[in-house]
């Protein structure tokens, strides 16, 4: 029986390997994805969404950038079975420029039956506009409410 540890241990692999749609597969067919640092309207908080939605959603990014390496995987068991929290670096490159970015991640995954029904993540949503070229873009979404 894969735990969800090793489920983790596999999303994390496949999200390197190349083949980015892949990743839809470990996700139930309904999820919610929350991203508490996002700055809306550049990317929502939250995503009510399902897996082949996920599935377009990550070819379209596969187009734009590559994820090439991990660094700094830490993945914490806790007191709830079915939760994970994953700490990680993901290195890649713009598919455009070939232009090498690095960006920091912390996950807290629900995984239930052995698919991913909820995640929160928390990246660093600078770090993330200067890496795809959408600096002017978060400049915008913070100016347009002041």
């Amino acid at each position: 029986m894969t735990t969800p540890r090793d489920l983790v241990e596999q999303f994390l692999r496949t999200t390197v390997s190349g083949q980015p749609g892949d990743l839809a597969d470990f996700y139930a067919d309904e999820v919610v994805i929350e991203m508490p640092f996002a700055v809306a309207p550049l990317y929502p908080e939250r995503i009510e969404t399902t897996r082949e939605q996920l599935r377009a959603r990550f070819a379209a990014g596969a187009a734009v950038r590559r994820y090439t390496d991990l660094a700094g995987v830490r993945i914490h068991e806790t007191a709830d079975p079915e939760v994970v929290v994953v700490e990680y670096e993901l290195h890649g490159q713009l598919v455009a420029s070939g232009e090498p970015f690095a960006l920091r991640f912390l996950m807290v995954m629900t995984i239930r039956d052995g698919r991913i029904v909820h995640t929160r993540d928390y990246s660093d949503p600078i770090a993330g506009a200067r890496a795809l070229g959408r600096v002017p873009d978060l400049l915008a979404a913070l100016t347009a409410n002041s």
